[in-house]
């Protein structure tokens, strides 16, 4: 492709997504291929915005680009990350020229609230537009999925499904959008439990556990009833019947990855005091569901209505250190492109 036009900087913004029916281990791990299938809640105001530019006069360090992360030289486990996945744009793009990343996350990094799913979502969608690409929505899925396999679903917007696929190259393995964002009015409130990044990546810890864990096996069968469950109730915007997947994925996952040798234990003593919160609610009438993703916080899933419920119920829980409501938000999107 040529490179007429560059260079241009171009900033893309992308929300987080929170899975409802989990990702848990992969069929290629160099592709980044689920080894199943997915659903998730791509979330509003709650994410990363990228700002990338390829050029000649990109001011690069010694490795030949220039990563920046909330206004500061990025981590070098970071930094490897985003510039392996620039050298797979720039093949694609037929780009030889450094660049210069300049990342904000409003989400804490390496904590287990899925900063990877919208930081390459947004870098997908940035690098490729500023390497003269113009992806159709699949494509950029398809190519997001490459620096983390949850990116691919916050490429769209409200609830998302993602294709595990069966091709090779992984063409097939990307995400579609089931319900959009403001059809259904619904609230993920978080629990926050903890500060300090989490011990092992989800990366590390997704190997791990299809290595060692004997109930790997038993979670891959059980996956495609949960989606096909899950992707119903999302289509008639039943909660209840949403609600009870999500704990069961979760539940099912956590305890999978328990199973590990050696174990994995994400939870601390607050999430468990989260959970036990959100059944007392349930209880008392409120309905509520949780689920918990590779890290100790616990997000919960509610009408929009209880919300008010809810949030001040899991602020209250010992060892909740703080808590967010947060609402379904957009797919990717370009903020700004720009001549320099």
């Amino acid at each position: 492709m040529s490179i007429f036009g560059l260079p241009l900087s171009v900033t893309a913004r992308a929300g987080t997504n929170i899975a409802l029916v989990k990702y848990w281990g992969k069929r290629d791990v160099t592709l980044n291929l689920p080894a199943t299938g997915s659903l998730s809640l791509t979330l509003a105001n709650f994410g990363s915005e990228t700002t990338v530019r390829f050029a000649p006069d990109a001011e690069a360090t010694e490795g030949g680009d220039c990563i920046s992360l909330d206004g500061a030289p990025a981590p070098p486990r970071f930094a490897e990350r985003v510039i392996r996945f620039l050298d797979l744009v720039r093949r694609e793009a037929r780009v030889g020229l450094p660049a210069e990343v300049a990342t904000r996350n409003s989400v804490p990094t390496a904590a287990g609230l899925a900063s990877s799913a919208a930081g390459f979502a947004a870098l997908a969608l940035a690098a490729s537009r500023a390497a003269g690409m113009n992806l159709p929505p699949p494509e950029l899925s398809a190519l997001a999925r490459r620096g983390s396999g949850s990116a691919a679903r916050s490429i769209f917007g409200g609830f998302v499904e993602m294709a595990a696929g069966v091709h090779r190259d992984g063409s097939d393995a990307c995400a579609q959008a089931l319900l959009p964002a403001g059809v259904w009015d619904v609230r993920l409130v978080v629990a926050i439990t903890s500060d300090a990044p989490k011990a092992i990546s989800s990366s590390e810890a997704m190997e791990l556990t299809a290595k060692t864990s004997p109930y790997y096996a038993g979670w891959l069968q059980a996956v495609p009833q949960d989606l096909a469950a899950a992707r119903a109730a999302v289509l008639a915007q039943d909660l209840p019947a949403l609600g009870g997947v999500a704990e069961r994925s979760a539940m099912r996952m956590h305890a999978c990855a328990m199973a590990a040798e050696p174990p994995i234990l994400y939870w601390n003593t607050a999430t468990l005091a989260a959970m036990e919160t959100v059944r007392r609610l349930r209880v008392a009438g409120t309905e509520a569901f949780f689920t918990i993703d590779a890290g100790p916080h616990v997000k919960v899933l509610c009408a929009a209505r209880d919300a008010a419920r809810v949030e001040p119920a899991l602020a209250a829980t010992p060892g909740v250190l703080r808590t967010l409501v947060l609402a379904p938000g957009p797919g990717a999107e370009i903020v700004r492109e720009e001549r320099r």
